[in-house]
């Protein structure tokens, strides 16, 4: 399996996992943390720009994974890149915005 298949399933699990936090908030109405707000990253955007956000990364994790990358979920190296993805991606969010949300106990203490 060529690396050039797997690297755009790696973003598009990352983009993937990124497009959760952002539309499962803005869809409850809650304001959170993206790129656009001042500062960007830990700011707040508003509910509206948290879907549109959300929305962003899940067609652009839709373009990596089944156009760029033709994605076979049977692919089990394909799978297994994307899951990567989505894990490191996932980590980061936690440690990035466990800051702002109370997440990061070991700086709790």
């Amino acid at each position: 399996m060529p690396w050039s298949s797997l690297l755009p399933c790696f973003v598009g699990g990352a983009l993937l996992a990124n497009a959760l936090p952002h539309l499962v908030s803005g869809l409850l109405g809650r304001p959170f943390q993206t790129p656009f707000a001042k500062p960007p990253g830990a700011g707040l955007s508003s509910a509206t720009v948290n879907v549109l956000w959300g929305i962003f990364n899940l067609a652009m994790s839709y373009l990596f994974t089944l156009r760029v990358a033709a994605l076979d979920p049977r692919n089990m190296s394909e799978a297994a890149a994307m899951l990567a993805g989505m894990l490191a991606m996932g980590l980061f969010c936690a440690r990035h915005f466990g800051r702002f949300h109370g997440g990061n106990l070991a700086q709790q203490r």
